[in-house]
């Protein structure tokens, strides 16, 4: 199942959700393993230990020290792995708006974390771009 490669295409058709809850981002030593009971949305393994993103509160009753406190954003469309230019179109567009973003691509769809007191701010900014780029596409 191929994703959307055209950008105007992929912008015009996001449709940005809100995940529940809080995010952060936390580090686990070389060959640690993820502790029971948690279950993060990613796992990403570096040279310096596993990276985590999950819910706060699963950081906090595991003992995990945390950094980045953030809201997920789900861009639904299916964008091509391959596709040229979406997030940095989006991540630009954020950070003109002086805003910080951590990005993550899964097979499906692409993911945002952004901070939590400004997840709101962001929901605004990538329903207007989605919505200008409608408005375009249609002229």
């Amino acid at each position: 199942m191929a994703g959307e490669t055209d950008l105007d295409a992929l912008i015009a058709g996001m449709r940005p959700v809100l995940q529940d809850g809080v995010h952060v981002f936390c580090t686990l030593p070389p060959g640690s393993a993820v502790p029971a009971g948690l279950d993060p949305v990613m796992t990403f393994r570096e040279a310096e230990g596993t990276s985590l993103i999950l819910r706060e509160e699963g950081a906090r009753q595991a003992g995990l020290e945390s950094s980045f406190r953030c809201r997920m954003i789900t861009l639904e469309i299916h964008s091509s792995l391959e596709a040229v230019g979406f997030l940095a179109a989006i991540t630009a567009r954020l950070a003109a708006a002086g805003m910080g973003v951590n990005p993550v691509s899964a097979f499906h769809h692409d993911h945002l974390f952004v901070p939590a007191d400004r997840a709101e701010e962001a929901m605004a900014i990538l329903r207007e771009m989605a919505k200008s780029r409608t408005q375009r596409r249609r002229t």
